[in-house]
């Protein structure tokens, strides 16, 4: 499926182990998990100002610097939790969200560019802020999504970010899931499910009521990207009667496809890149082992290749554009750097650096993440990523397994912290794009469908064995770790094959798959019927998923287990991790516990992401590293 995808073997490895640099040296914990020196920059539209996130007071607060400046004015003092996203709505005034001790209920703040003016928007208890359109050609509006009518579902609001002030634009029947505007800002798109089917309904314009034009089962999808520049069609992601999603041109207003503008068999199409002032499309890109592209405009093309020869060894990409497109941010990454941004004058190619977002780690000292693939027991091919240590022979390593969350998710080639930092301890680590781990086409994904703890789980055992027969894992020293689902996936492991695992770290993760679907955020239940159909049914499933619960199992579970928790987490309820807990302690078995009391689904402050980690890394030595090979490292 990946063409371009590496298969390590032991050999391979081995001759790049001659030719590796010497061991690194241990790193400090808190490098790899401290706030970024800056991040998230972008433009202001008339490319006078750049804005970007930096930490004050530990939290990550917004920033606003003049183009050519020496400094930068704070403009949020935020204390108690990170900015969590931002964006420009003119020259003069940014928005920001936020949420309250990771309970994902999102709030919009509004704040000019001195300061000034610093405004709760849809500051509302119990409520969450979604964006619709920021409306980048209308002053001081744009469309968000609200649930205070219903927590279940979000009415569409304009919303004046000076005054506060705002307009319902439609009320949501109940079974609407999205909304969509045009290249005007009209809102023209709303999608709907009955659980099961999904239907696009359209209306031409906003004084027209909205009518269904197609319906498909949720395994079909018709995604719109965009409108047509005219507003007439739409650019779509689309799979129907296809195995990997496409970009198509589709008659909305008819409910049909129009024409494929580009397809690859290696994977479904992820992004659409365009010109809002030159009213065109820019490029198409998707994921096999890395980021790939195809463009559609030879201008564009010319600009990513400039920038690559002038940034080599980097993963390249655009963000923040002014109105005018003639002045960007421009974001580098690799597998061993987090990588920097830049400005780029597109009219005189001037190329200014303006931070690393980690420049106290150094590249030659970190790890190279290697693409792999492996065969399932049933024949599908499994593609993942191994990083082992530097320096250090890739024989009989410890390991950490560490499966992705989602699970309709998937791993990338990239900086990850966590890898790095088990790495440079002396851990391999085996990432793996399970079954239903997505881009990989709707074949790949079906195959998942009530398959938690079954056929998904023996795709992380077997790439397992596959270290095991590679020579590289040493099998009586080998950990499974994950978030999310991957912490239901730790668990499902150390229930499922309890010889395999000396260890398990679950970080947030579903223990019980009946309180699981019992305790999810109000605004999931126009899906839980498709969650029926693709985790299991409680009731009609209920068999099935009693095999799959862990809590329910554990009294298969004999390796020791950390649980870190988050106390507000809205999709993964602190209960699921008490029961776990409760359930191995009355057998006696190790546990460590950790809960954080004003966290989520994952811990987002930065003192509690180095308490998690300095925690897990000593759970880790303790149970896969001999004493004395782990008394040594303490001792460096």
């Amino acid at each position: 499926m990946k063409k371009s995808l590496v298969v390590l073997t032991l050999l391979t490895l081995l001759v790049s182990c001659e030719q590796a640099p010497q061991k690194a040296p241990l790193i400090p914990l808190e490098d790899f998990f401290r706030n970024p020196e800056k991040t998230a920059f972008q433009l202001s539209p008339n490319g006078e100002y750049f804005s970007y996130l930096a930490p004050w007071e530990t939290r990550l607060n917004l920033f606003v610097q003049q183009v050519g400046a020496d400094s930068a004015v704070r403009i949020t003092s935020e204390t108690a939790r990170d900015i969590a996203g931002y964006l420009w709505k003119g020259d003069n005034r940014l928005l920001y969200l936020k949420d309250t001790g990771g309970d994902e209920n999102f709030q919009l703040y509004g704040v000019n560019v001195d300061g000034s003016d610093l405004k709760g928007l849809t500051v509302i208890e119990k409520v969450r802020t979604q964006f619709i359109d920021d409306l980048r050609d209308v002053e001081n509006e744009v469309i968000v999504g609200l649930n205070q009518r219903d927590p279940t579902v979000f009415d569409p609001y304009r919303l004046n970010v000076v005054s506060g002030e705002m307009t319902m634009l439609a009320e949501n029947p109940g079974n609407i899931t999205g909304w969509m505007t045009d290249h005007e800002g009209k809102l023209r798109l709303a999608f709907a499910t009955d659980g099961v089917n999904q239907t696009i309904l359209y209306r031409e314009t906003e004084e027209m009521p909205f009518a269904p034009v197609l319906t498909t089962s949720f395994k079909e999808s018709v995604s719109p990207a965009l409108f047509t520049f005219d507003n007439k069609m739409v650019y779509a992601l689309s799979n129907l009667g296809r195995d990997k999603s496409a970009l198509v041109l589709f008659d909305i207003a008819n409910g049909k496809e129009q024409e494929v503008l580009f397809e690859t068999q290696e994977a479904d199409i992820e992004g659409v890149e365009y010109s809002r002032k030159e009213k065109k499309l820019w490029a198409v890109t998707w994921t096999t082992d890395k980021n790939k592209i195809h463009f559609f405009d030879a201008e564009a093309e010319s600009v990513i290749n400039y920038l690559k020869e002038k940034l080599p060894g980097y993963e390249v990409t655009l963000g923040g554009l002014t109105r005018n497109e003639d002045k960007l941010i421009v974001r580098t990454y690799n597998d061993r750097s987090r990588g920097a941004y830049y400005f780029y004058d597109r009219n005189t190619k001037e190329l200014t650096h303006l931070t690393d977002l980690a420049p106290w780690l150094k590249e030659e000292d970190l790890a190279e993440m290697k693409p792999i693939s492996y065969t399932s027991r049933d024949g599908l091919t499994i593609n993942g990523y191994l990083t082992l240590p530097k320096g250090v022979k890739p024989e009989k390593l410890p390991v950490v397994v560490n499966p992705h969350g989602g699970p309709w998710a998937r791993d990338y080639w990239g900086f990850n912290p966590e890898v790095q930092f088990l790495a440079n301890n002396g851990y391999a680590v085996l990432q793996m794009n399970f079954r239903g781990s997505t881009g990989y086409g709707r074949a790949f994904w079906e195959a998942s469908f009530k398959q938690w703890g079954l056929t998904m789980q023996d795709d992380i055992t077997d790439g397992v064995n596959w270290l095991i027969e590679q020579g590289i894992a040493d099998p009586e020293r080998i950990a499974i770790y994950g978030g999310s689902y991957g912490g239901y996936a730790t668990l499902a492991g150390l229930t499922k094959t309890p010889e395999l695992y000396a260890a398990g770290v679950d970080y947030v993760g579903v223990s019980n798959m009946f309180t699981f679907m019992k305790t999810i955020p109000p605004y999931w239940k126009p899906m839980l019927d498709m969650l029926a159909e693709m985790v299991g049914d409680p009731v009609k499933d209920s068999l099935m998923l009693a095999q799959v619960s862990p809590a329910l199992n554990a009294e298969k579970i004999v390796a020791p287990l950390f649980v870190a928790q988050g106390a507000n987490d809205p999709r993964v309820n602190k209960a699921e991790s008490d029961q776990m807990v409760e359930a191995l302690r009355a057998r006696g078995i190790d546990v460590d516990y950790m809960v954080k009391d004003n966290e989520g689904h994952g811990f987002r402050n930065e003192e509690n992401r180095f308490d998690f980690y300095r925690a897990m890394i000593a759970f880790l030595d303790k149970h896969l590293k001999p004493a004395g090979e782990a008394a040594a490292e303490t001792a460096k």
